[in-house]
């Protein structure tokens, strides 16, 4: 049993070294690869002078951002999406689909259009929106206890229900739109460390989370009575676990906008 244990941790710890190679190689690349190219030998000399440059600026202050950004909003959304994919016990569920994303982005497109001296609290806003959207899910679903079917069929509702919403205010706002169609589709562009600092922030925390909060997951996806045998409180964790998902998801939202997808097919790739 003991050598079985060792082989499996054996195998994850050589595909997650393998992963990690490949992530830097990527990054790498990322940084040589452009509307104008460069060498690596190029950046290397430009990062480690002391002299400004044209290749150390595109590099440090547009390039590099971008990367980390790409880096901590994937981590995220896809630590969002297993969590949940665990609570819906559905490989479907994920945060763009149930309508945690979409609350997320619909308080932000608020902020933004109607308020937009607020715009510094996007990502408060943002996560108060995910949270109001939990809560509403799990309200309509709620009868006698969480199912997760309602709740998917109460997530794709309210997530339609947002959607509309959206579109309203952005037919309202039609003067105001340059900088929300941007968000709404989700985009690095323009983002910078700025917006690093503040998703490094909020992913950093919310990774903890939902790294703590993995065997609870675990127990969910063995199904409800599994895990009440376990000693687990179903209800109780179903709601702790998607409020990191919420926060994980709002995090992203709030620096880079509707970004799908990354959150459904990553759990999926992992397992």
């Amino acid at each position: 049993m003991k050598t079985k244990q060792k082989i499996s941790l054996l195998r994850v710890s050589s595909v997650m070294l393998v992963l990690l190679i490949l992530l830097g190689l990527c990054s790498v690349l990322s940084l040589a690869v452009g509307s104008a190219g460069y060498s690596i030998q190029e950046i290397l000399k430009a990062l480690f002078s002391q002299e400004d440059s044209p290749v150390k600026t595109i590099v440090l202050n547009l390039r590099l951002p971008r990367i980390i950004l790409a880096i901590l909003i994937g981590s995220s959304l896809s630590a969002a999406g297993a969590l949940l994919q665990s609570v819906m016990r559905n490989p479907l569920a994920d945060p763009g689909t149930i309508g945690v994303s979409a609350g997320a982005g619909t308080a932000a497109t608020t902020i933004l259009l109607i308020f937009p001296q607020l715009s510094a609290s996007v990502p408060l806003f943002a996560f108060g929106g995910a949270a109001l959207a939990c809560v509403l899910i799990y309200t309509m679903a709620w009868k006698g206890g969480v199912d997760p079917t309602r709740i998917i069929l109460s997530g794709v509702a309210i997530n339609s229900v947002l959607g509309a919403y959206n579109s309203l205010l952005q037919l309202m706002n039609s003067d105001s739109l340059e900088g929300v169609l941007a968000f709404m589709n989700g985009s690095l562009s323009g983002r910078g460390w700025h917006q690093v600092q503040i998703a490094a922030c909020y992913a950093s925390v919310g990774l903890v989370m939902a790294f703590l909060c993995i065997k609870s997951a675990n127990a969910l996806q063995l199904g409800e009575e599994m895990a009440k045998s376990l000693g687990v409180k179903v209800s109780l964790n179903r709601v702790l676990l998607s409020a990191v998902a919420a926060f994980l998801a709002a995090a992203t939202v709030s620096v880079a906008g509707m970004i799908g997808f990354v959150g459904l097919v990553v759990p999926h790739i992992a397992r």
